[in-house]
């Protein structure tokens, strides 16, 4: 069976033969080709077999379709897609990329890089046994809490301490906890201002309910007072409960109670007070010229008894929730059953550990600590990286775009100091000419061609344009070793200003 393609004078321009059921080999036979030998030899037959049954329906499909020519079923075009796949299938899904997005702390390409020490105690303790719940001291058991719990307690002026898998979790389980401690006294008073919703749909009135607390809101979504709270406290009251909105901003007419003030409020009346603060700065970020953030030691000195906030944002470390506050309001926090679900496990504790540590020594923070130190970048410094790397980004894509040194603005990231930016700068890239698709499809599959390097470039398409900000990128060499690999799939794609 051959298929044709008619030119405009109605002649057949080319013959391609199609492969019919009966030339498809069967599994056994294809195994038994000495490329086959030899991929079961390096990943075993399961993985082997699995893959050739799965390319066996494809090709089964295709040429069901009349779409499957009967070159590529030959034994050694097949055995070559075999090992493609199995390749493929090995292939680890989760992958470094190039974050050139201009958001630092990106919540969908993993938030905070760890600092080299780090990824170097987490590799250390993981490669073999380690004293995660052991006593070394005692030869008894232990609570993986010590493993951070004074570290934090010293760098917060909290009293305790306790660390679950994520700040959603430490928020969960703060309200669960402190509103069973006692069964007639279930409601939780938040203001209107700060029913926050953050990424995946994370909603403080769902989380109430879910921690089995009844949500009382005060106040307006603008403004609220503290006879709001005040005349809200009932014999049903278990906890007052304040959230930084850091993911947005209420400007213009508003008003909101402060900590200290809520604190005392809530302290009148026998009752704790919570505060989520989401972010995690863990110093005065204005130390370094960049916008205040609030901190828990600013928390735990106005009086809440408990501060929740995140340990893979401004703070600089993994993804973990961490809670610090009194000694009463931690300790019953740390006794809920609902925490042993909710715990971190070893991997992020271990780089938990050596990032709260570099804390210790602040005149090296701004060095040690990747996301301080992407921050607080010199404009300078990227902008001549821009400059030196617009002629060799220029080489690859021309003709089809044109790339020059731009300035650009930063954002911080992840729910963080949202109406701040950065002062930046990178490279501009725009189609040299408007093809009839248009220039939003070029930039589109320049990006996708971009996404699809061996080491991913993640950049951002806005006003017609796509920018790389170079922020984040303190070594340029795996961006520049790319680039000949980048030309080859635009080349690959057509001609035109887009890809394809």
């Amino acid at each position: 069976m051959t298929t044709s393609h008619q030119g405009i004078d109605g002649e057949d321009r080319l013959r391609v033969p199609l492969a019919m059921p009966r030339d498809l080999p069967s599994i056994d036979r294809l195994l038994r080709e000495s490329a086959a030998v030899d991929l079961v030899a390096e990943h075993g037959h399961a993985l082997v077999t699995h893959e050739a049954r799965a390319l066996a329906e494809a090709l089964r499909a295709r040429c069901v379709r009349g779409e499957l020519p009967l070159a590529e079923v030959q034994p050694q075009s097949l055995t070559a897609v075999l090992a493609r796949n199995i390749q493929e299938r090995l292939a680890p899904r989760m992958r470094p990329v190039l974050n050139l997005s201009g958001t630092v702390i990106h919540t969908n390409l993993g938030r905070a890089v760890l600092a080299d020490s780090a990824v170097q105690h987490l590799v250390a303790a993981m490669a073999g046994a380690n004293n995660l719940e052991y006593d070394l001291a005692t030869g008894s058991r232990g609570d993986r809490d010590s493993v951070v719990e004074e570290l934090l307690c010293q760098l917060t002026g909290a009293e305790a301490a306790t660390v679950v898998n994520n700040n959603a979790a430490a928020v969960l389980l703060t309200i669960a906890a402190l509103a069973h401690r006692d069964p007639a006294r279930r409601e939780v008073v938040i203001s209107r201002g700060e029913l926050v919703e953050i990424g995946g749909a994370f909603r403080m009135p769902d989380v109430m309910a879910s921690a089995g607390a009844n949500m009382v809101e005060v106040g307006t979504t603008n403004r609220t007072h503290p006879h709001d709270y005040e005349q809200a406290i009932n014999e049903r009251t278990a906890l007052l409960m304040k959230v930084h909105t850091s993911n947005y901003v209420v400007q213009g007419f508003a008003s909101a109670v402060d900590e200290t003030t809520l604190a005392g409020i809530a302290h009148a009346r026998g009752l704790p007070m919570a505060t989520d603060l989401g972010s995690g700065a863990l110093v005065d970020l204005a130390a370094w010229g960049l916008p205040h953030e609030p901190t828990p030691q600013e928390m735990i000195k106005a009086g809440s008894d408990v501060v929740t906030f995140s340990g893979d944002k401004l703070l600089g470390g993994p993804q973990a929730g961490l809670i610090v506050g009194t000694r009463e309001s931690v300790s019953c926090i740390r006794k809920f059953p609902m925490k042993r679900a909710l715990r971190i496990g070893k991997l992020p504790l271990a780089a938990l550990e050596a990032t709260l540590r570099l804390y210790l020594r602040p005149e090296r923070l701004a060095r040690d600590l990747p996301t301080l130190r992407l921050l607080t970048r010199p404009e300078a410094e990227i902008a001549s990286m821009a400059e030196q790397l617009a002629p060799a980004m220029a080489g690859a894509l021309a003709p089809r775009f044109n790339v020059k040194p731009a300035k650009m603005m930063s954002q911080i990231g992840s729910g963080a100091l949202p109406v701040e930016l950065l002062p930046s700068g990178g490279l501009a890239i725009t189609p040299a000419a408007v093809a009839k698709k248009g220039i939003g499809t070029a930039l589109d599959e320049l990006a996708r061609a971009l996404r699809g390097l061996p080491l991913p470039v993640i950049g951002r398409i806005a006003d017609d344009t796509l920018w790389l900000d170079l922020r984040v990128l303190e070594d340029p060499r795996p961006f520049i070793a790319q680039l000949g690999a980048l030309r080859e799939r635009i080349i690959g794609h057509g001609q035109g200003p887009g890809l394809a």
